[in-house]
């Protein structure tokens, strides 16, 4: 798999002697769907505003296809072209009037012409079915609207890594799962997609690979079924293991005969439940 983003040896810090992360080396590839987990101030934060250019590293390299990645204005703004945000609080991104003005200022800041960036705002709105919002004021729309709109915003740009900052807060069941619909539809696509969350259920259930920050430092890389069985990891990390995982483990035990997989959805938990139970 080609790797889009890597990171070599990139310590930052906020504060003199106070390292928000540590000699991180970490590679990120094309199409990957990625669940970024690990308790508030563990560097989840720091490594995205990294990815995404907000911040330079104090050492280390970061290399985008294989590029280094300078401190200058304009490589930082290649990359934030490549590697789109879309933060936690909706509002923290909503600027403009209207919707369509909204999604319109990523591609026209690229210096798209108004006639290419009309096109990639109807794309967005379209993808994001948002198209009947266009002329609304976004400040006046629900939560879950807004989530939508800042994702239109990055479509927008298109980029080729998606970071989302835990997601699915402040959402109702009904915008979350729209939300988690979406997402899925973004993975089929090709998008690169990483989710910094702390909802271990929605990370069992959709990521591919985990990464677990703890103080600064990437202490875990791996599938989610491997991150998820190591209890003495989980700990150090502060998390705890989704529901499903422990059912699926609770089924392996009572029927080691059975080899059952660990279930991913309440569909595959409900199959191998009706199973042992026959």
């Amino acid at each position: 798999m080609d790797k889009l983003l890597e990171f070599s040896g990139v310590s930052y810090a906020y504060e003199e002697g106070r390292e928000a992360l540590k000699n991180l080396s970490v590679a990120i590839r094309k199409g990957e769907k990625i669940a970024v987990l690990g308790e508030n101030g563990a560097g989840k934060s720091t490594f995205f505003l990294l990815c995404n250019g907000v911040l330079a590293p104090k050492s280390g390299e970061i290399r985008y296809n294989g590029e280094p990645v300078g401190k200058s204005r304009k490589d930082k703004m290649k990359l934030r072209q490549q590697v789109g945000i879309v933060f936690q609080e909706p509002d923290r991104q909503i600027l403009a009037a209207t919707v369509a003005e909204e999604i319109s200022f990523g591609p026209l800041n690229l210096g798209l012409s108004r006639e290419e960036a009309a096109g990639r705002v109807e794309e967005a709105l379209s993808r994001m079915n948002l198209t009947e919002y266009r002329d609304r004021p976004p400040h006046y729309l629900s939560g879950g609207e807004k989530k939508r709109v800042t994702i239109a915003d990055i479509l927008a740009m298109k980029p080729e890594i998606l970071l989302f900052d835990e997601p699915a807060s402040s959402l109702d069941p009904a915008n979350a799962a729209l939300l988690e619909q979406t997402l899925q539809t973004l993975g089929q696509e090709g998008m690169t997609l990483l989710i910094s969350t702390h909802d271990v259920n929605f990370a069992w259930k959709w990521a591919e690979r985990a990464l677990v920050f703890s103080q600064g430092e990437l202490i875990a890389d791996g599938p989610p079924e491997t991150i998820f069985a190591d209890s003495a990891l989980l700990e150090k990390a502060g998390l705890k293991k989704p529901i499903l995982f422990e059912a699926g483990e609770i089924l392996r035990q009572a029927h080691p005969q059975e080899n059952i997989p660990i279930p991913r959805s309440i569909e595959q938990f409900r199959v191998w439940a009706e199973r042992t139970i026959s």
